[in-house]
């Protein structure tokens, strides 16, 4: 009795196909929705860090007020001109310990580029204490305002940028949910479909073979077993010939039987 193995291999092929390109399409699916809450995260992350830069320029121009008509604590307004500067530096070289990157995008550099000369002058004044008195109030205010615009302008497009990047996450999200569904269709018309119409077949093989196995075969076996044992008990020998023909007449049926049987397992 032959069996084909091929034929049984590649359906196992067909399934198993089918389960790599579901396990494929999740590993995929879930990869861009955890790019895109990172992607979303570090967005925030960045507007929240160009926010604070407004708050700080308005706390160093409060300082600076406070140290030169009352008394104040230098240091803290030390403290916050560093955090102006160094926070200007990230937004536009990145820090990978917090999860920063460089900044690529050309608009938002050239209004980083505007923004210098008033850090600039912010800075390299309001750090030296002793020459407080020689700075301009008026210069300075103005400058602070010129940042504070700036700034308002920048966090702006690092908005615009998020929501474009999200807007391009999600259009990629909806083709990938559009191809899956594309692909989940073409598996059961050609993949679920034949395995289904294939297990069909061979339940019906299965049940024609059960029909040969509980009838005909087991009637040809008791009918042998019964002309063997009156075989022994008789004694004529005319009467044994034709026991044995009818015996040999079961043993043909029996063949017959088992080509039918092996035709079942072999038929599509």
């Amino acid at each position: 009795m032959k069996f084909k193995f091929s034929k049984t291999t590649k359906s196992f092929s067909r399934y198993y196909l089918l389960v790599l390109t579901i396990i494929v399409l999740t590993i995929l699916i879930q990869s861009i929705i955890q790019y895109s809450l990172k992607k979303q995260e570090q967005a925030a992350y960045i507007i929240n860090m160009s926010g604070r830069q407004r708050m700080l320029s308005q706390l160093v121009l409060k300082d600076y007020y406070e140290c030169k008509f009352q008394d104040c604590d230098y240091s803290e307004m030390r403290i916050a001109l560093n955090k102006l500067n160094r926070t200007n530096t990230i937004l536009q070289k990145g820090d990978k310990d917090i999860g920063v990157y460089p900044l690529e995008n050309e608009h938002i550099q050239q209004r980083f580029d505007d923004l210098k000369p008033h850090l600039s002058y912010i800075y390299t004044n309001l750090s030296d204490f002793d020459n407080f008195d020689k700075i301009n109030t008026e210069e300075l205010t103005t400058r602070i305002d010129s940042f504070l615009e700036i700034m308002d302008n920048i966090v702006y497009l690092f908005q615009r940028q998020s929501e474009e990047e999200i807007k391009t996450i999600m259009i990629v999200e909806l083709e990938l949910a559009v191809f899956s569904l594309l692909i989940i269709l073409f598996e059961i018309f050609f993949i679920v479909n034949p395995i289904i119409k294939k297990t069909t077949n061979q339940n019906a093989k299965l049940k024609e073979i059960s029909w040969h196995q509980s009838h005909a075969f087991n009637s040809h076996m008791k009918n042998i077993k019964d002309l063997q044992h009156v075989l022994k008990i008789e004694k004529k020998i005319e009467n044994q010939k034709e026991i044995v023909a009818c015996v040999i007449d079961e043993l043909n049926d029996l063949a017959v039987v088992s080509k039918n049987m092996q035709k079942s397992l072999e038929k599509e």
